[in-house]
C-alpha cells in the first residue's frame, strides 16, 4: 500500500489532512526553527523522510495534532517496514512556543552503529533499556546473527527476513523485553509468538536459564529452520541443545498447549482480537504483550491475576506486520 502524496497547507481542514495518513499514520510536518512575526504558510512533504540523516538540522519533525492517542512520549514503531515513526516525544501543533521550537530526539537510523554493544547503550541512552539484566541479555545475543547478511544489523528499523516476515527493530524488542523482564525470571515459561528469526525466543532463553522453559512458534518452517541456525551461533545454543529452549512449525494463534502455562507470552505480529487460545495457556499471575488493531495499533499488555480474572491496558501505538495464516501471509509474499 503506497503512501498518497499531498502538499497541504496547514490552513487546510484537519479532515482533508488525514488523506496523507500511511498505514504507519507516518505523518510529519517540518517546521522552521526561526520563527517570524509574519504567518508563513507550511506544506507537507511529499514522502516521509527516509532517515533523521535526511532531515535539515534546521527543522523539527512533529506530528499532527489531531491524533492526541499518538501523543504518548513513548509511542514506538512496531516491525512494519512503513513505519518510520522513529521519535521518543513529539509536541502538539498547537502548544509550540511561540519564538523557538524544541529539537526532538530520535530513535537513530543509518549504519554508523558498529557493535551489539553499542546498540544497546544507543537504547539506554534513549530510556527504552531500562534494567541490567534486559541490557546484559541484549549485549550477549548479538542482533548480527539474526538479520540477513547484506544488512546493517544495529540500525534501529524494522527488517524483511523473507516470507513476508520481518525482524523487528531493536527498540521494540527492549520494549517488550523490559514489558516482560518481571515474568522471565529463572525457571519460569515463556512463548514467542511469530517467532521468525529466533532473537527474542533467544533473549527469553538466556532470562529464564536453563531451569526454565522458553517455545518459539512460527508458521512458515524455512523460519523455524533458519532461526535454529541463527541461535547456534549465539549464546543460546547450550540452550537450544539442551532442550530448554525448543522452535515448533506451528499456527502461534493456538498457542503451544504441551509446554502451558507461561508465565510470558510474546506475540509479535498484530491480531485483529487477541487469540483466546493464548489468553488461556497464560499462567494466573503471567502477563502477554500482544499488539492488537488493523491500521490503528496498539501494543497491549494483558495480565493475568492469581484468581484467573484478566485485565488489559494500552502501552502504546504500534504498527506491526498482520498476525494471519500461513497461507494468507504467503499469498502476498
Amino acid at each position: 500500500m503506497s503512501i498518497t502524496q499531498i502538499s497541504l497547507s496547514l490552513s487546510f481542514p484537519l479532515a482533508y489532512a488525514s488523506c496523507y495518513c500511511a498505514p504507519s499514520l507516518g505523518l510529519f510536518f517540518n517546521l522552521s526553527c526561526h520563527h517570524h512575526r509574519r504567518r508563513r504558510r507550511r506544506r507537507l512533504p511529499t514522502a516521509l523522510p527516509p532517515t533523521t540523516s535526511s532531515v535539515p538540522k534546521t527543522t523539527v519533525t512533529t506530528i499532527i495534532s489531531f491524533l492526541p492517542r499518538f501523543l504518548d512520549p513513548h509511542f514506538l514503531t512496531g516491525n512494519c517496514l512503513l513505519s518510520r515513526m522513529e521519535i521518543l516525544g513529539f509536541l502538539k501543533m498547537d502548544k509550540l512556543p511561540p519564538r523557538s521550537f524544541t529539537t526532538l530526539k530520535r530513535f537513530w537510523t543509518g549504519s554508523g552503529i558498529g557493535t551489539n554493544k553499542d546498540m544497546v547503550e544507543k537504547l539506554q541512552t534513549y530510556g527504552v533499556v531500562r534494567s541490567k539484566k534486559v541490557s546484559e541479555v541484549m549485549e550477549n545475543i548479538d542482533r548480527a546473527f539474526f538479520v540477513p547478511d547484506d544488512v546493517p544489523p544495529y540500525v534501529d528499523t524494522p527488517v524483511p527476513i523473507g516470507y513476508n516476515a520481518t525482524i523487528s527493530a531493536p527498540h521494540m524488542h527492549a520494549t517488550c523485553l523490559q514489558l516482560l523482564e518481571k515474568h522471565l525470571q529463572p525457571g519460569m515459561r515463556a512463548l514467542d509468538v511469530g517467532s521468525g528469526t529466533g532473537y527474542l525466543t533467544a533473549c527469553f532463553a538466556l532470562m529464564v536459564g536453563p531451569e526454565g522453559r522458553v517455545v518459539g512458534v512460527e508458521h512458515i518452517p524455512e523460519l523455524v529452520a533458519s532461526s535454529m541456525e541463527n541461535i547456534k551461533k549465539s549464546a543460546a545454543a547450550p540452550l537450544l541443545k539442551e532442550g530448554s529452549l525448543s522452535l515448533h512449525v506451528g499456527d502461534g494463534r493456538q498457542g503451544w498447549a504441551e509446554c502451558a502455562p507461561y508465565d510470558a507470552i510474546h506475540v509479535g505480529a498484530a491480531a485483529t482480537e487477541i487469540p483466546p487460545a493464548l489468553i488461556d495457556q497464560l499462567k494466573p499471575g503471567g502477563r502477554m504483550v500482544i499488539p492488537v488493531g488493523n491500521i490503528f495499533q496498539d501494543l497491549k499488555v494483558v495480565d493475568k491475576d492469581s484468581d484467573g480474572s484478566v485485565s488489559i491496558h494500552d502501552e502504546t501505538s504500534v504498527r506491526y506486520v498482520p498476525l494471519t495464516s500461513r497461507e494468507a501471509q504467503l499469498r502476498d509474499n
